[in-house]
């Protein structure tokens, strides 16, 4: 065997079995792989680039530590190699392509588990996103690529299921994820009962009697969208700062699956249509219950052994910045910190005092007062840097949920799958030159909203990143006449 900085904990151990003993000995960080939960989750995602990373422990002296380990062991050592040695190979990535055209064909789920699983068995997470990516790459649609994450699921859950769920302290962020999860399966029972009793086809006096009642249920799960925001714009940047974006891209189409599913059901039920209502009910429970299935046994246990204790009570900061579903703020985590309130989240000053005085262009400002002009302007804004990392956001007028965990993160990250190639689209424009400015304007929950996205140049006109600005121009859409006088 060749090893390499990329090289998963989960290959090596099963390659070198003793060296589970000798890793757990090795370094208090890796003594954690003692759990099962661990080896089978982060076990077959973390490198032991990674891997060096969280134990403190320079890579090349780890990597040589284990080979001299395997030698005392069995008599040989093995070679090391660099991470150029790691890639895509061509005949998992035809394999890859394959199961997901069987997917599309109908081919049992079991079988095409059992063949993933195989494929994945000996390779890094890393790998399979790099198949998955050139698979689109290469053509084939997102939304079909988007379907093996049932596929990754069963694969994990038939491993997981023996084991408890991830434990984590009251108030933490996974905890109150955990929480509205057990409060989210009881309502999406409710619905399932209520869809039964009505039927299919729809028995019609039961609809009659039952409407109301499903009509209830499902307004309830529109709180499942707070829980959603959170992991979108809380968890998934944290994760890919760990270089682990698969959740945040397959995850948050899954998230607008729902959303279209729940939002059907609710059209249905308003136009009176029951037989579309029952079906869409039945559509978006069953998507919601897989997603907590996914997040219970795969996302949370990856997240819990990947996030420091301060990432986690930086997440947790800023939880009140979106809000809780079906649950209580929840008490202060870490034990006598600050709620996840707004106040918790204010920005802090880090290079200058307050005081420190800006020349702008035209003028002279404070930092204090440009942050005190910023917040009251009526428009949510952030911005962009010319690597596409998110540098600023407004802290006035929010329409669209921010967090501080979207602070460096790509901005691709930070909008819905299905809109990302209009956003790559925009800033390749702005980069290359060929536009300055793109405009939108959309109905959303009974507000009209206008986006902008401007480029932000040098004075040589080198491009220095994206303005974008969203403003809730319903009240001014709606002005006649004139008013020339105060009328408070």
């Amino acid at each position: 065997m060749t090893i390499t900085p990329k090289t998963t904990v989960h290959t090596l151990l099963k390659e070198y079995p003793f060296l589970l003993d000798f890793l757990a000995a090795y370094n208090p960080e890796f003594g954690k792989l003692t759990n099962p939960v661990v080896r089978r989750t982060m076990g077959r995602m973390a490198t032991l680039e990674k891997a060096s990373a969280m134990g403190n422990v320079p890579l090349n002296q780890l990597i040589n530590d284990i080979a001299a380990e395997v030698e005392t062991q069995t008599g040989a050592r093995p070679t090391i190699g660099d991470s150029a040695a790691a890639g895509v190979d061509p005949a998992r990535q035809e394999a890859l392509r394959q199961i997901i055209l069987d997917l599309h064909a109908g081919h049992p789920m079991d079988e095409l588990t059992e063949r993933f699983a195989l494929l994945i068995e000996d390779i890094e997470a890393s790998e399979i996103a790099a198949m998955e990516q050139a698979l689109i790459a290469g053509g084939m649609p997102e939304s079909e690529v988007k379907r093996l994450c049932d596929v990754h699921v069963q694969v994990f859950s038939g491993a997981l299921d023996q084991h408890e769920a991830v434990q984590a302290p009251v108030g933490h962020p996974i905890d109150n994820f955990q929480r509205e999860n057990q409060a989210l399966l009881q309502i999406t029972q409710s619905v399932r009962k209520v869809a039964e009793a009505i039927g299919t086809p729809p028995d019609a006096a039961e609809w009659q009697r039952l409407k109301p009642s499903l009509t209830a249920t499902i307004d309830r799960l529109l709180e499942v969208e707070r829980h959603y925001l959170r992991k979108e714009n809380q968890l998934f940047p944290y994760l890919e700062h760990h270089g682990v974006e698969g959740p945040s891209k397959v995850m948050w189409a899954l998230h607008d699956d729902i959303r279209a599913a729940i939002k059907e059901t609710r059209a249905a039920l308003a136009a009176d249509d029951a037989a579309t209502a029952v079906r869409a009910a039945g559509e978006a429970v069953t998507m919601i219950d897989d997603m907590v299935t996914k997040e219970e046994k795969v996302l949370f246990p990856m997240a819990i052994e990947l996030l420091t204790d301060t990432e986690w009570a930086e997440i947790r900061r800023g939880e009140g910045e979106i809000g809780y579903a079906f649950i209580a703020e929840p008490i202060a985590w870490p034990p006598g910190a600050a709620g996840g309130s707004a106040a918790a989240t204010a920005p802090v000053d880090i290079i200058r005092s307050p005081e420190a005085r800006l020349e702008l262009k035209t003028g002279e400002l404070t930092l204090a007062r440009l942050n005190q002009a910023l917040n009251v302007l009526p428009l949510d804004f952030s911005i962009v840097d010319e690597n596409d990392r998110v540098l600023y956001y407004s802290e006035g007028e929010r329409i669209f949920p921010r967090s501080p965990g979207v602070i460096g993160r790509k901005v691709q990250n930070c909008h819905p799958p299905a809109s990302v190639d209009k956003v790559q689209q925009i800033v390749d424009a702005f980069r290359a030159g060929d536009k300055d400015e793109a405009e939108f304007w959309i109905e959303l929950g009974g507000k009209f909203l206008h986006i902008r996205y401007l480029a932000l140049r040098d004075g040589d006109g080198t491009y220095r990143g994206v303005l974008e600005t969203v403003q809730d121009v319903t009240g001014i859409r709606a002005l006649a006449g004139q008013r020339r006088l105060i009328d408070w």
